[in-house]
């Protein structure tokens, strides 16, 4: 396989997982609200849950856009990916592999994140351009 399929291969997958943590991030800011979040994480026993709630709701509707743009894709990969450690731990995994309420969702975004943590953002992205524009 050629390093430019495989740069294509990596932009279709930043850009599908970027969508899906975008809507979540926008489910949870503009449908349920800080006050829905903070009760949610509340439940959960994470600690300080308004806080939380602010954190996770933007690090899933930035970190979205990030992948999308493939501007910082790294970084708003690693934070998506503890997000979905703490999502299986805490939520999924009790309730077996299989959807609707198991992990393997989850589970997958988990993979996909680590993946574009670990291979970087694919072409087209942000993060090629400024990589292009850096004195050698």
């Amino acid at each position: 396989m050629t390093d430019s399929k495989k740069a294509c291969g990596l932009t279709v997958l930043r850009v599908v997982v970027g969508i899906v943590f975008l809507k979540h991030g926008w489910m949870k800011l503009f449908t349920y609200g800080m006050p829905g979040v903070t009760g949610m994480l509340t439940m959960l026993h994470i600690p300080l849950p308004a806080v939380a709630a602010i954190v996770l709701t933007w690090v899933e509707l930035l970190g979205g856009l990030a992948l999308i743009l493939g501007a910082g894709t790294r970084v708003a990969s690693a934070l998506l990916a503890f997000d979905m450690l703490v999502a299986i731990f805490k939520v999924h995994l009790k309730n077996g592999f299989f959807l609707p309420t198991g992990y393997e969702f989850a589970l997958t975004l988990l993979a996909a994140t680590i993946c574009l943590m670990l291979a970087g953002a694919g072409a087209p992205s942000v993060d090629k351009i400024l990589e292009k524009k850096r004195p050698a």
